[in-house]
């Protein structure tokens, strides 16, 4: 995507052997920087405290803090496999929810089982890194060649040459993937195809990245849009103004039920109250193909009470430099639960590079038989 005017992924490998690049999402809006990655701990770091966000970008940063490590496993006193696996899954410890996480993990562990070689090891994980990312932005781009449809229909029965509203929670842009997005994509190829949209942006809160993130990439690409609070969704269902939701997921289930950023079911109950079609964009590295009940069984990551009680942003008036303010009355407790997992009854449909399906095991499997 443009970044004005200069095509970005949000994660890349370096000409020098042992960096990798990264966009650090902390900063955005307010300032565009980039940062370079040289060991397992710097990716560990990029991952927990939020430089990098969303699934298929934290799957791709992991995928190269895979690379990292095999560098560091060459170089160390120890078994490279023992060193490489514990590498692995202090990765996956950073955001328990995160599927893509494990995977990208996982998938490096499986391409050098069985290679002897150190410089064989590193110069495959490289490799893997960069077919990640690769499959990555090409099955975002896929989700938003089947995702338009539904956009399209949705403007050819409204009949009277107005946007399509969306309504998106958290973000599920391209800088939550390596390219495109999983929930903007269909948004982003219907604004190409000259289809009118205009996109309902939720703060998100507590991390604001709908206000932070997705409207600043939106603005990036000429996507009209409103920022407006969490609690906004169910008035503006209640009166006509969305037509159709779309969120993307940290984790789905093969049964249909989905992961997402905290408050995304409650968007679904305001969405099936007022008959919104309700869908999910995601990649099929998203999927978790062991769990059956995610209300049940999916871990629900708890990150630290001061993003609730902190906010940042800059000042109204005068300087422009960024600060943080805290809004919680002293010595008042403060729970911060990433997550929710919003119950397959409640999605009307999948988008995945495959196609539009059903939020059900066997419309899942149908799209994905060499699962079942």
């Amino acid at each position: 995507m443009l970044v004005n005017g200069t095509p970005y992924r949000t994660v890349w490998l370096e000409e020098n052997e042992g960096e990798v690049g990264i966009i650090d999402q902390r900063k955005l809006p307010f300032s565009f920087e980039t940062v370079i990655l040289k060991t397992t701990e710097d990716s560990a770091v990029a991952i927990r405290d939020m430089y990098v966000r969303g699934a298929g970008c934290i799957g791709a940063v992991a995928a190269h803090g895979m690379y990292l490590a095999a560098i560091e496993s060459s170089a160390a006193d120890r078994d490279f496999d023992t060193v490489f696996q514990e590498k692995g899954e202090f990765l996956c410890s950073t955001r328990p929810t995160a599927m893509n996480l494990r995977w990208a993990v996982e998938r490096q562990w499986a391409e050098v089982a069985g290679i002897s070689s150190d410089a064989d090891r590193i110069a495959k994980t490289r490799e893997v890194a960069q077919e990640v990312a690769d499959e990555d932005s090409e099955w975002c781009r896929s989700i938003g060649e089947h995702g338009v449809s539904l956009i399209r229909e949705a403007y050819e029965q409204k009949g009277k040459n107005e946007p399509v509203n969306v309504l998106t929670h958290c973000n599920a842009g391209w800088l939550a993937f390596v390219d495109f997005g999983s929930a903007t994509a269909p948004i982003y190829a219907a604004h190409d195809a000259g289809i009118p949209v205009h996109v309902w942006v939720d703060e998100t809160r507590p991390r604001n990245q709908g206000a932070r993130l997705t409207a600043w990439e939106l603005g990036q690409h000429g996507v009209p849009h409103t920022v407006i609070v969490d609690n906004v969704g169910g008035h503006l269902m209640q009166h006509g103004m969305v037509d159709l939701v779309i969120t993307g997921t940290d984790r789905t289930t093969h049964t249909g039920d989905v992961a997402n950023k905290i408050g995304t079911y409650l968007k679904a109950l305001a969405a099936k109250d007022n008959d919104v079609p309700f869908y999910v964009a995601l990649p099929s590295s998203t999927f978790d193909w062991e769990t059956k009940d995610g209300v049940a069984d999916i871990p629900i990551e708890q990150r630290g009470g001061e993003e609730v009680a902190i906010v940042s942003g800059i000042l109204a008036k005068g300087d422009c430099s960024e600060v943080d303010v805290n809004l919680v009355a002293p010595g008042s407790a403060v729970t911060n639960y990433a997550f929710d997992v919003t119950p397959r009854r409640l999605v009307s449909g999948l988008i995945t590079e495959r196609g539009i399906c059903d939020a059900n095991e066997k419309s899942i499997l149908q799209l994905f038989p060499e699962r079942a």
